[in-house]
């Protein structure tokens, strides 16, 4: 019997505060990121800059996360992604995977501490958990990663493995299948789904990054057309009408138009009734969906009149989403399974 090839995995996500007294500092991590911030030449003004805009909105960002449990729970969805993932790949190879926050624990430095201590490895495979790529994201967890593990000790009879990076998974068919699976789930509480309005919110982005070249909104429209294109052949009941907006501005700057909060009020003057939201760049729960959505938006909908409000749940450990995160994994280590290319060609079918 063949050795089975050991490979880390890298599973990297925004992360969350774990205690209400976790927030501040959760909060002074974000602003730090020159990704999420950029100051050009005021750089040297960062930090305290950071420090003020943390300490006056941890109270309000506190009082959310008090609302939806006291805490973030993407630590623990991300944990459950992460064993499910361990469960699907170990047929092919031997796994060692491990998660990196960007903002909270475990930070990518104490990933790459694991996976030193881990021993010998083929290859590490680097998995962001964001499906579409932005400067924001994906690029600044991969060069936190850089940072961290250009400075560990790999030991010098195992070394450092070989990368494989997969930087988005954004038209990955499985991928696309999983929303419609689980759009299809939520279609079935409206008595004419056909005629409701399916609202796809992505998370915002400066429009100074999007200047830059970020791809993430094309990538973000490419996902939204794919979904709406399998939803149409796999359900007769697929809405007719279906909008992309953008939420979680912060800040004065200019982001991605339109927002969510504008879109369901202008649908709530034109006397529209019923809508599902879409937390199109969700993986995980976490205070943008159960609050910023499920509690915030819910709210402004049944003041203007809307009747029947509904938001997908994120797609978590659904099995078609571990399905497709397998698929990346293994392909990127030169992996084809026969059950994932049979997947695939049902999902193309």
């Amino acid at each position: 019997m063949a050795v089975k090839k050991r490979v880390g995995i890298v599973l990297f996500q925004l992360g969350g505060p774990d205690s209400l007294e976790a927030v501040e500092p959760f909060l002074l991590n974000l602003f730090l990121d020159p990704d999420i911030i950029p100051l050009g030449p005021f750089g040297l003004l960062r930090r305290p800059i950071a420090r003020l805009i943390s300490s006056r909105r941890s109270v309000p960002v506190a009082q959310r996360y008090t609302e939806i449990g006291r805490r973030s729970p993407i630590g623990a969805l991300t944990e459950r992604q992460r064993v499910r993932l361990v469960e699907a790949v170990s047929p092919y190879i031997d796994p060692v995977a491990v998660t990196a926050m960007r903002y909270w624990h475990p930070f990518t430095a104490e990933a790459v501490d694991a996976l030193c201590k881990a021993g010998q490895l083929a290859e590490i495979v680097l998995l962001p958990l964001y499906p579409h790529y932005s400067y924001a994201t994906t690029l600044s967890s991969l060069k936190e990663w850089g940072r961290a593990a250009n400075q560990a000790n790999w030991g010098p009879s195992t070394g450092r493995a070989p990368e494989r990076t997969i930087d988005n998974f954004h038209d990955h068919p499985l991928y696309v299948q999983a929303l419609v699976q689980r759009i299809g789930s939520v279609l079935r509480q409206f008595p004419d789904s056909s005629r409701i309005h399916l609202i796809f919110s992505a998370h915002g982005l400066p429009m100074s990054l999007v200047e830059k070249g970020d791809p993430y909104p094309k990538q973000i429209q490419e996902t939204v057309r794919l979904v709406n294109e399998l939803g149409t052949k796999k359900y007769a009941g697929w809405p007719q009408t279906h909008l992309l907006c953008y939420q979680s501005r912060v800040g004065p700057a200019k982001w991605l138009q339109p927002s969510l909060t504008g879109t369901i009020e202008r649908l709530g003057h034109e006397g529209v009734k019923e809508m599902l939201v879409v937390p199109i760049s969700f993986v995980t729960e976490h205070i943008e969906t159960l609050h910023e959505i499920n509690i915030e938006a819910r709210e402004e909908a049944e003041k203007l009149g809307i009747e029947r409000f509904r938001m997908m749940p994120a797609l978590g450990d659904s099995p078609l989403f571990i399905a497709a995160l397998k698929d990346l994994v293994l392909r990127a280590v030169g992996i084809d399974a026969g059950e994932t290319s049979a997947r695939l060609s049902s999902v193309a079918s």
